[in-house]
């Protein structure tokens, strides 16, 4: 297995997998066939007979729900397994179903109800022990140090998960608390600009509408063309003034709003390879501006993690009136382009800002990618 994969299934909630009954399933016939093996291949207690068989096959039919109910499926198990041992049959095969049943309730539950369980299977088997072999201490012994190991490893992994949830929830948190504050900024800025010239036009409006209506026939011409002109000049220098705002939220601070045609230069100082097909599509400043931020963000991540020895490749392309961006790396050094995740939360905030998606994690065979797919027709897109 992958160990991105194998961290992955570690740290993620046995309850909330996909396709829990059918994976459980599979391994619940695995197990069968193991166990069948075991019983006519080692010598530990009599071969099963009739009885036997169907003792040991009936065990492995409840851990197709283990992560569904483990108790009752514990319960079960047990069940099976305690006349099983009890008739000295093959000790060593239920052996796996056993261990299974109980990590399941371990790794799934309190510590409170682990301890009343392995005090309770613990229980359970020495008595089956000395019904079966009074006079094997060490076996007695063995056997109820493997049922504690088992409930501490499941233990130890539901703690591992539980540690792991609180880390990302907190960064998720600190994320959010971040894109909000950035959000309240450009909101006070954007009211600060546009405070004072709203209120100068509403009264420019207000004394044109006085010189209009004041007395009709003696109309001051004059000053409703100053009115009318103070107006529009307050509108010029407002939307300079906004486009100033957003070109400076946009862009680099060293330059002007940047596009794909900026790419090159970009990718270029990175040592990575650029692939850009787009024709002579038209695309508009915002998503040029998007998938350029995009670019400098995944290439920040490649140097930052991976060194200037890392091999970063950076494909653009058009497909059905969507420009699609992917930033891929090797992952050679350790650590990856992951970043603390604030990089990715920015660059997915700014493919939603022109009604785009974006997606970032690590690759099938190695490295990490980040994919972006921002429409051309710019939509507006509610937080």
């Amino acid at each position: 297995m992958d160990p991105v994969d194998f961290a992955a299934a570690l740290t993620r909630d046995p309850q909330a997998a996909p396709y829990p009954v059918r994976c459980d399933a599979t391994a619940a016939a695995v197990f069968a066939v193991v166990a069948a093996v075991l019983a006519l291949t080692i010598d530990d207690g009599r071969r099963p007979d009739a009885l036997g068989w169907a003792l040991l096959l009936a065990a492995h039919v409840p851990l197709a729900w283990r992560r569904k109910a483990p108790m009752p499926v514990l319960i079960a198990v047990v069940a099976c397994v305690a006349p099983y041992h009890a008739l000295d049959y093959m000790h060593l095969a239920p052996i796996p179903a056993s261990m299974t049943a109980l990590y399941t309730v371990a790794s799934t539950g309190r510590a409170k109800r682990t301890v009343i369980v392995g005090l309770a299977v613990t229980s359970v088997t020495l008595t089956v022990q000395l019904f079966v072999n009074p006079h094997q201490l060490v076996e007695l012994l063995k056997n109820s140090g493997w049922v504690i190991a088992m409930l501490i490893f499941g233990a130890s992994i539901r703690l591992y998960r539980q540690l792991v949830a609180g880390v990302v929830e907190r960064a998720e948190r600190e994320a959010e608390r971040k894109v909000a504050e950035e959000r309240l900024r450009i909101a006070r800025d954007l009211h600060d600009l546009l405070a004072h010239s709203i209120t100068l036009i509403g009264v420019q409006t207000s004394v044109a509408a006085h010189v209009l209506v004041a007395d009709p026939d003696r109309l001051d011409r004059e000053a409703l063309v100053r009115a009318l002109d103070g107006i529009s000049e307050t509108c010029r220098d407002a939307r300079a003034e906004v486009r100033t705002t957003l070109d400076v939220l946009r862009a680099a601070p060293e330059g002007p709003l940047p596009d794909l045609a900026s790419l090159p230069d970009l990718v270029r100082s990175s040592g990575a390879d650029l692939t850009v097909r787009t024709g002579d599509a038209k695309v508009p400043a915002a998503v040029g501006a998007a998938a350029y931020r995009i670019v400098q963000e995944s290439l920040t991540n490649a140097v930052r993690h991976g060194g200037r020895d890392a091999a970063v490749r950076v494909d653009v392309g058009l497909a059905d009136e969507v420009l699609t961006v992917r930033v891929t790396d090797d992952g050679t050094a350790p650590g990856g382009t992951g970043g603390s995740g604030y990089g990715i939360l920015g660059m997915r905030e700014r493919a939603r800002s022109v009604g785009g998606t974006l997606s970032a994690g690590p690759r099938a065979g190695g490295g990490f990618e980040v994919t972006a797919a921002l429409p051309l027709s710019v939509r507006e897109v509610a937080a």
